[in-house]
């Protein structure tokens, strides 16, 4: 595997207060959110992750920029990345968070926010930081004015603007989106997007788009990334996963989404509640809710098995790989 971000066995596991949680008594129990994910993203590609909520997108984003302390291995551009970096390293993965009212500070204004960024990573000379903060503004498309309003007197989708000029203001060669229009009216969604895409390829960026909006990740990515329960059950180019999904949760995650035209007889349906991250059973994750779930996914959990197209964690797929 190669490129330019990769995760081998990527995990994130928290130990929590079984007090939180009676039936665990006071005893502190682990909770698995990012289990064992494997794939890597070549330079200038996007990537789609898309699952659930819950299902472990933003815990493994944290991961990537080193918010959260993982299991596994993270390469960037061949060397190993641990939470603790370098002011360099932490510059070449920036992420865009999801709420743009909570992710900017509201006492200081867009200009002291991407100052304090340009001066403590020693981005441009003092003297010039005025100069590349109207830059910034004008890349995401807001006009010079905004640079000095508090954050309270923006309206969301420029706020998102500022925290996507945050990100860029470092550089980075990763840019990771996380659920960055979920907040937003769908007439503003459309402007954010087209903007992020158009700066991915003015810049040259590696794009990490994480959304449970199938129709955005159709949009924005070339691959996609398909998360259950913290673990990676499909991963293969979009067109292919999304016309031809091998693994059943896939599949009833497509068939589930909203469209002006559906057979409803053609719909595969998720039954059921995902079980607990703190009570992961033995098998496949998905197996308690699958319709075509058989005896061994209840006892073992699958690999990944390569396919035509892609990968998918399905003993389905087994025979044709044996």
């Amino acid at each position: 595997m190669t490129g330019l971000l990769e995760l081998e066995n990527l995990s994130v596991r928290f130990n929590v207060g079984g007090s939180l949680f009676g039936r665990f008594g006071n005893s502190s129990t682990t909770l698995t959110a990012v289990d064992s994910v494997t794939f890597s993203a070549e330079p200038g590609r996007s990537i789609g992750i898309v699952g659930e909520s819950g299902c472990g997108k933003s815990t493994l984003a944290k991961a990537l920029i080193g918010l959260v302390s993982y299991e596994g291995v993270l390469r960037f551009d061949g060397a190993e990345l641990k939470a603790r970096r370098t002011k360099q390293l932490r510059r070449q993965i920036q992420m865009v968070f999801q709420d743009p009212g909570s992710s900017l500070n509201p006492a200081l204004t867009p200009r002291q926010t991407l100052s304090e960024l340009l001066k403590i990573h020693e981005m441009v000379p003092v003297d010039a930081i005025d100069d590349r903060c109207a830059e910034l503004i004008d890349l995401v498309e807001l006009p010079a004015r905004v640079l000095d309003v508090q954050p309270r007197s923006l309206s969301g989708g420029q706020r998102q603007r500022i925290g996507l000029a945050r990100a860029l203001a470092l550089e980075p060669s990763v840019l990771i989106a996380d659920e960055s229009v979920a907040a937003l009216d769908v007439s503003v969604q459309a402007s954010i997007l087209n903007l992020i895409s158009d700066l991915k390829e003015e810049l040259n960026l590696t794009l990490l788009f994480i959304s449970h909006d199938l129709a955005v990740i159709r949009h924005m990515a070339d691959e996609v990334v398909v998360m259950y329960l913290g673990g990676m059950v499909e991963h293969g180019s979009v067109a292919e996963v999304f016309d031809d999904p091998q693994h059943p949760y896939t599949q009833a995650l497509l068939a589930s989404a909203p469209r002006l035209k559906r057979d409803l007889t053609d719909e595969t349906p998720i039954i059921g509640e995902p079980p607990s991250p703190l009570d992961l059973p033995p098998g496949c994750r998905f197996a308690g809710r699958c319709p075509q779930a058989f005896d061994l996914c209840h006892t073992e959990r699958p690999p990944l098995y390569s396919h035509d197209h892609g990968s998918a964690a399905c003993f389905l797929l087994s025979d044709s790989n044996e």
